[in-house]
Order: C-alpha cells, then sequence, then structure tokens
C-alpha cells in the first residue's frame, strides 16, 4: 500500500486544498483537525499509482528543484541536516533537503522509512523517537538529543537517499501533476508551482490568478508572469511575518521571468548562488564521509576541523549528558568547551582536544 502523506493547511484552506489534491488524482483519506492547534486541520492523502512520465528534462527538473532548495535552506543540493525551529512557525521542528515538517506528520513519515530501510545507521537509534514523531508531539522542538541525531543522519547516504525518494514523492510529484494538469509546460512554470506547493497556498493562489484569465486564455508566460505577482502582493501583505519575509522566493522568479530563461537553461544565478551542472553533481553541504573516527586527534585549529569523526564526537558528548552541544561536524571553541566539561567529569586534564583513542570512544554510535 502506498505510503500516507499529510499537510497542514488553515481550516478555512481545507476544502480547496482537498479538492486541489483529488484533482491531480491523490486519494483523499481524512481531514483532522487538531485541538492543539487551533484554526489548523490536516489532511492524509495518498500519491497515485502509475505517475506519467516527466513533462520536463531530467536537468530542468534538477534546476527547478535547485531553485527551491535555495529558498528553503540557502543551497543548491539542499541540506539534508537542516534543523530549524522558528518561533511562530505552525510547522515547528523541521528538517531535510526541503524541509519537512513535525506539524504535518510528515517528518515522522520520513524517519519511519529511514527506519525500515537496510543500513540505515542510525535506525535503531530513532526508532524510540517515532512514536512521538507520529503523534506530532510539539516537545520535539527541544529535543536537543533528538535534533543532534537528525543532524548526524545527513552524514547516512541511506538517508539522502531517503530524503530525494520522500520529497519527490510527497512535494515534486504532485506539483508536477498539477502542472500539467493545468497546462503549464515549461520548465520555470514547473518551478514555480513546486515552489508553492512546498511553501503553501498553491490552490488560492492559482484560482485567484484564473479570474483574470487561465492559462488556455492567456497563455502560460502570462498566466505564469501574473500569478508571480499575485503571490508577491499576496506574501507582502500576509499577517504572519514569518510569510512576508519570504517574498523574495517571487523576486527571484520575476528575474527568471525578465531574463527569459523559462527552460531553465543551466548555468543560472538564483540568490548569488550559481546553479550549473557542476553545483549540482558536488557533495552536499554539511555532509562528511571522513575522516574516521580514532584516525586523527580533535582540537580547535584554523582552518576549523571538520568531518565524520567531528559529528560523531559532537554526537558522544551529546549523549553524555551535554546536551546543549551542536553536532554540527565542525569543532570550534564550543565544542570544545562541551569536551573540557567532559574531561573534568571524567577526572581528566581539561585540555579541550580529543587525542584519537578519546575519539574512538566517544565516537561509538
Amino acid at each position: 500500500m502506498a505510503d500516507v502523506f499529510s499537510t497542514t493547511v488553515a481550516c478555512e484552506d481545507c476544502d480547496e486544498r482537498k479538492a486541489d489534491l483529488q484533482e491531480t488524482q491523490h486519494e483523499v483519506i481524512d481531514c483532522v483537525q487538531d485541538p492543539a492547534r487551533p484554526g489548523t486541520c490536516t489532511l492524509h492523502y495518498r500519491r497515485p499509482a502509475g505517475d506519467a512520465a516527466a513533462a520536463i528534462s531530467a536537468t530542468q527538473a534538477q534546476a527547478a528543484k535547485a531553485i527551491v532548495n535555495l529558498f528553503e535552506t540557502g543551497e543548491v543540493l539542499g541540506h539534508y541536516g537542516a534543523v530549524t525551529v522558528l518561533a511562530g512557525d505552525p510547522g515547528h521542528l523541521t528538517y531535510g533537503r526541503s524541509q519537512t515538517t513535525l506539524a504535518s506528520a510528515n517528518l515522522g513519515l520520513l524517519i519511519a522509512r529511514y527506519c525500515q530501510r537496510e543500513g540505515a545507521r542510525f535506525g535503531e537509534r530513532l526508532k524510540s523517537w517515532l512514536p512521538a514523531l507520529q503523534a506530532r508531539d510539539l516537545a520535539l522542538d527541544r529535543d536537543l538529543r533528538l535534533h543532534n541525531f537528525l543532524r548526524a543522519c545527513a552524514d547516512d547516504p541511506v538517508m539522502r537517499d531517503e530524503q530525494d525518494r520522500f520529497f519527490d514523492e510527497a512535494y515534486w510529484a504532485p506539483a508536477e501533476r498539477a502542472a500539467r494538469k493545468l497546462g503549464l509546460r515549461t520548465a520555470l512554470g514547473v518551478a514555480v508551482v513546486y515552489d508553492s506547493w512546498v511553501h503553501g497556498s498553491w490552490a488560492a493562489m492559482r484560482d485567484r490568478t484564473d479570474t483574470q484569465g487561465t492559462v488556455a486564455q492567456s497563455g502560460e508566460k502570462a498566466w505564469i508572469t501574473r500569478y508571480i505577482a499575485n503571490r508577491h502582493a499576496w506574501l507582502a501583505g500576509h499577517p504572519n511575518p514569518l510569510l512576508r519575509k519570504t517574498v523574495y522566493r517571487m523576486a527571484a522568479f520575476q528575474r527568471l521571468v525578465e531574463l527569459g530563461a523559462w527552460g531553465l537553461p543551466l548555468p543560472l544565478v538564483v540568490r548569488d548562488q550559481e546553479i550549473s551542472l557542476a553545483t549540482l553533481s558536488g557533495v552536499p553541504p554539511g555532509c562528511y564521509d571522513g575522516p574516521q573516527p580514532g584516525t586523527r586527534s580533535v582540537a580547535v585549529s584554523s582552518p576549523l576541523q571538520r568531518g565524520l569523526d567531528v559529528r560523531l564526537l559532537q554526537l558522544g558528548l551529546c549523549l553524555s549528558g551535554f546536551e546543549e552541544i551542536r553536532a554540527d561536524g565542525i569543532f570550534g571553541t564550543g565544542s570544545a568547551a562541551w569536551l573540557k566539561s567532559w574531561q573534568q567529569a571524567k577526572g581528566l586534564p581539561p585540555t579541550g582536544v580529543a587525542d584519537p583513542a578519546t575519539v574512538a570512544k566517544l565516537a561509538t554510535v
């Protein structure tokens, strides 16, 4: 049976999003109002079986996804280990390349899928959090151990592959179906729909734009240009200050329209970042496959030491009771201070330097 995905919307937008899902052949299972989050509904749905082939090329799809990755995490390839909790964000704890959320229940689904994968390095350790994730327990916003495990998962190729699959199924595929159904065929047009599917309120903005002329009546380029303007105005006047700050998304799309980049030809510059075959084939930021723990000493240096051994050392310190350490794989003065505290607790000289044996001992996860 296909995975059940979720999307959280304002109750007043629930019928509209439900209709949008049904129009693109999704099976809507139910709509649940959560008393802990008044005014919001969570729709559960399954994607349709046997999707049609993509309407745009694989390279164009990569470029479209890279644009939204830049919007979401500031990175062309996305940030697989990004953990974010913003005050006032209805999604609460968000994670990964395309920032899936705790409140929608999609974060719980992603982690459950990862735990089921053969070779998942942190699968067994994360299973203990599954009930809370699936219950959308908002206490997880403050669970620093979980946050550090999520960051460390970025180094596991199994997690990166699962995120790619998950985000394609939950966001890219339905957005592309919605674009096809509307009659949008250009890579830029599909990218605009994908951005709105990830960001929210696609259906409302689509319908608002249709009142000024449908795609069939206006032509794709004119419709997309109006859609961008309508969404820019909607974001700029939104009562939620977090959404008002995201008008840059529409400014970036407007620039691509002005450049005539309807096919998203590479190379492109979006948000001062290069999208090219080179950047699309690089190593995702913040992901490490070495050095292995115990192969070097770890200490504050210039440039700062980075890598898998640093990440696992930090995770080991977190699991030893020093939960406020951030397992980002970069050994700076903050990490050295937590290491000194651990050394003092063990009756060792507080040097802030971990020899290979100490690294290997702490990095046992």
